[in-house]
């Protein structure tokens, strides 16, 4: 019994232990930049999450950043129509069919999560970008799904 507990245990720690390749993290600080400006997940991703943490300072009220994603060619209608929605509604437009997922705002120290389908987003051209006023001009990226 002995030998058998040995083997499992050495087996286990062996075997590497995969990240969720579901599962993103990205950053954003108060220098108005994401972390990143590309990122993709394979085919098999039923579900996406995406987890924003808030690398600075700042406040909200202050410099905001969320998580917002669309089709590349419908983000910069839906930044521009947000500006004027407040913070109280994350600067984005109430309801608007072309936000395929979106996170809360959030300010220094915090973070945020989003989780949503991938059905239909196969080979699309999408772009993540935040939606605080001004911030989509640097803050945006190209999303991929496959």
């Amino acid at each position: 019994m002995k030998k058998v507990l040995t083997l499992l245990l050495l087996g286990s720690l062996a075997t590497p232990v995969l990240a969720d390749e579901c599962a993103l993290v990205i950053e954003g600080n108060d220098a108005m930049q994401y972390n990143q400006t590309a990122m993709s997940v394979p085919a098999t991703c039923k579900e996406v999450t995406v987890t924003l943490n808030h690398t600075g300072k700042l406040p909200v009220a202050n410099m905001g950043h969320n998580w917002v994603l669309a089709n590349t060619a419908d983000y910069q209608a839906i930044a521009t129509a947000g500006m004027s929605a407040g913070v109280d509604h994350d600067y984005l437009p109430k309801d608007d069919p072309r936000i395929l997922a979106h996170t809360q705002l959030v300010g220094g120290g915090e973070s945020t999560s989003v989780t949503f389908k991938t059905d239909g987003l196969a080979g699309k051209e999408l772009t993540f970008f935040c939606s605080f006023p001004g911030h989509f001009a640097l803050m945006k990226g190209s999303f991929k799904v496959g």
